[in-house]
């Protein structure tokens, strides 16, 4: 049974298994930490947060340091998808952001949850529609 955990990422609960939700790639066993299934880019904080001063006149460019920070993106190996994105100080390991209970899950699931719809591509994955605001006026 699979059970949709993120945008990206599920879990196949028969086999205790991280799922890519784009290409079904299996990723890594479900009671660890889903990244080390995933490719890593360490990106410099300043590609993404370029400098708003010049750096050559102000100490502080409103830019990260890369001295004290650093983005990892992950993305799926099969399908190239980005799954996640952290900013950690250098040297800390990838946090440990999701620790499910499987064995709860699957009594939950077991007692009654719905199914996973059918896996859509990309864009048509299923999308709530939120009923439209209602301005207050005063």
């Amino acid at each position: 049974m699979k059970v949709n955990i993120t945008e990206y990422l599920r879990i196949e609960l028969d086999t205790e298994r991280w799922e890519c939700r784009r290409c079904d790639r299996e990723l890594g066993a479900a009671r660890e930490n889903y990244k080390r299934g995933l490719l890593v880019y360490d990106r410099d904080p300043r590609e993404i947060h370029p400098p708003l001063l010049d750096s050559r006149l102000y100490s502080r460019t409103y830019s990260p340091d890369p001295a004290w920070c650093r983005i990892l993106e992950y993305y799926c190996p099969s399908c190239g998808t980005m799954i996640e994105v952290e900013y950690l100080p250098p040297g800390h390991p990838p946090l440990h952001d999701i620790e499910l209970d499987i064995d709860d899950l699957k009594a939950r699931w077991k007692k009654g949850a719905a199914a996973e719809p059918e896996r859509q591509s990309g864009s048509e994955l299923p999308v709530r529609k939120l009923a439209p605001a209602h301005r207050h006026r005063g």
